[in-house]
């Protein structure tokens, strides 16, 4: 009779945690069956990024599902609603780069959207502009915020799908633009860059009236190191309105055209603030610098001038006057007058001028 009795408890036991077990199933299956028939109440827009100004809102994502009546899913049965039909249509945005499309059990419908970073601004010839993300996606100005990225003008086309030569411009605006922008003494100083004919990069800084001469959109870094030198170790100690124009495009060098044409005592740049390559190293001068170094003294170094260049404002003026005709071969055969140039080499406390003037 005891064996039994157990028998009976034990199979009651396992009866009971079947009944259990197969009512969770069924309780399961209801919910997801009354979830898939129920209706989609509201959508709800959310926003990912580091910036908290959007260049779109969420109305903007709203719209580009409600405005198609096959699309909107409001009031819709959820089983009848096409998740990834609806994604695709919120990332045809210029302005989204991802969006992610789920429903809550409240069946409200949730858009998690990331949106596309600008890291520069473009200006074309024809005027129009355009901004480029980290990709080097077009991305069209919005009429509700302008991000605050670097500027470049002289962009030379309006194209979406670029040429080679084009593509690769574009690529360097990319880099620049990222590295100004994640660098916030550069971020202040330059404001715009000048694309040039031969698809090099100039610019005004904002401290300051000389034309930075970039070059090519390659060795960022190495090009604003040795830029940000030459101004703590040069400009502060011979002034900072000496100069028109200040190269720094070629290698372990900067290339200054003076205002006055009066060479000034030279800085001392040092290799290690520079952060170059060996001082030794012969550098690469401009076709129009390529003259001997001289040593620098306390007094600027005055060489007589090559012919046929005209002579600097402030040489010694010559004794003797030539004939008229040989004057007037001179003048057709001379070049237009520049203003005089100074080449610091760093680590080399020398001074090449693009004009040697006579010693007074």
């Amino acid at each position: 009779m005891s064996k039994t009795t157990t028998i009976l408890k034990r199979l009651g036991v396992a009866v009971l945690w079947g009944m259990v077990l197969t009512g969770f199933v069924v309780l399961l299956v209801a919910a997801i069956q009354d979830k898939d028939a129920g209706k989609c109440k509201s959508i709800q827009v959310k926003f990912e990024g580091k910036d908290d100004n959007f260049f779109i809102e969420s109305k903007d994502i709203k719209s580009l599902i409600t405005k198609d009546k096959n699309l909107n899913p409001i009031g819709k049965s959820i089983a009848d609603i096409n998740i990834a039909e609806l994604e695709s249509v919120v990332d045809q945005d210029p302005w989204v780069k991802n969006a992610e499309i789920y429903f809550d059990n409240g069946q409200q419908l949730n858009i998690k959207v990331t949106q596309r970073e600008p890291v520069a601004r473009v200006f074309t010839f024809s005027g129009n502009s355009f901004y480029l993300d980290g990709a080097g996606e077009h991305i069209p100005v919005s009429s509700r915020y302008a991000a605050r990225v670097p500027v470049f003008t002289g962009f030379p086309t309006d194209a979406e799908k670029l040429q080679k030569p084009d593509s690769l411009l574009a690529a360097q605006i990319v880099d620049m633009g990222i590295y100004i922008g994640n660098d916030p003494f550069w971020m202040a100083q330059v404001e715009q860059l000048m694309i040039t004919d031969d698809r090099r990069f100039e610019f005004i800084p904002k401290l300051g009236d000389q034309v930075i001469a970039f070059g090519e959109g390659i060795d960022i870094e190495k090009k604003f190191t040795k830029l940000l030198a030459f101004y703590k170790e040069g400009l502060n100690k011979v002034g900072w309105n000496n100069y028109t124009r200040i190269n720094i495009a070629f290698e372990n060098e900067v290339v200054c055209t003076r205002k006055d044409g009066v060479v000034p005592l030279q800085p001392v740049i040092k290799t290690d603030s520079l952060k170059l390559a060996d001082a030794d190293e012969p550098p690469i001068a401009d076709s129009e610098d390529s003259t001997t170094a001289a040593p620098a003294t306390a007094k600027p170094v005055h060489t007589e001038p090559a012919k046929p260049v005209a002579k600097p404002v402030h040489a010694a003026k010559e004794k003797a006057k030539p004939q008229k005709e040989k004057v007037k071969k001179a003048k057709a055969a001379a070049p237009a007058k520049q203003q005089p140039k100074a080449v610091y080499k760093p680590g080399n406390k020398s001074v090449n001028t693009s004009k040697k003037q006579k010693t007074p």
